[in-house]
């Protein structure tokens, strides 16, 4: 069947309450905050001289915005800690993290394998020593064959000419 010019929203259609449901206090609507909080100031317990005490220390530790509104029981909330000038140690030394020493241990390691380096007794300067020796002495091997070679050329000109 045709709904019409006019499609009905998907979030459901508005429920009234009839006048015997609101008698009966069983409505579906509900209860606004302000309902909430007039039924509260309604039912005023006795308060003992004890309790009185209690209630205006809770009251002064109540904490700002929604803090006090809100009780947060986080394990993992981690509560600021602030130490007063007096308080601080200056001889104590702060530990390091896991992180932080094992970082300090890589770079002290890789700076004395460095100076291992720069010194020739790692197994790897030995081996960088010797492919620089054998470099070298080809290269020399390799100018005195030139050098060679030009005197030879140079003689056979010089034999050709006379």
């Amino acid at each position: 069947m045709g709904r019409g010019k006019y499609k009905s929203k998907p979030t459901g259609r508005r429920q009234f309450s009839t006048p015997e449901d609101m008698l009966a206090g069983t409505s579906n609507r509900p209860r606004t905050f302000r309902q909430k909080e007039a039924e509260h100031e309604e039912e005023p317990e006795e308060v003992s001289e004890d309790e009185s005490v209690e209630e205006s220390e809770e009251e002064a530790t109540k904490s700002k915005g929604t803090q006090g509104i809100i009780e947060i029981e986080n394990p993992n909330l981690v509560k600021p800690k602030s130490l007063k000038a007096r308080d601080v140690d200056v001889g104590k030394t702060t530990e390091l993290s896991r992180r932080e020493r094992e970082e300090l241990e890589k770079q002290r390691a890789h700076e004395r394998y460095m100076r291992l380096q720069e010194q020739g007794k790692t197994e790897q300067a030995k081996k960088d020593l010797e492919r620089l020796a054998l470099i070298r002495q080809q290269r020399a091997e390799a100018a005195k064959k030139r050098e060679e070679e030009k005197a030879a050329k140079e003689q056979k000109k010089a034999e050709a000419r006379k």
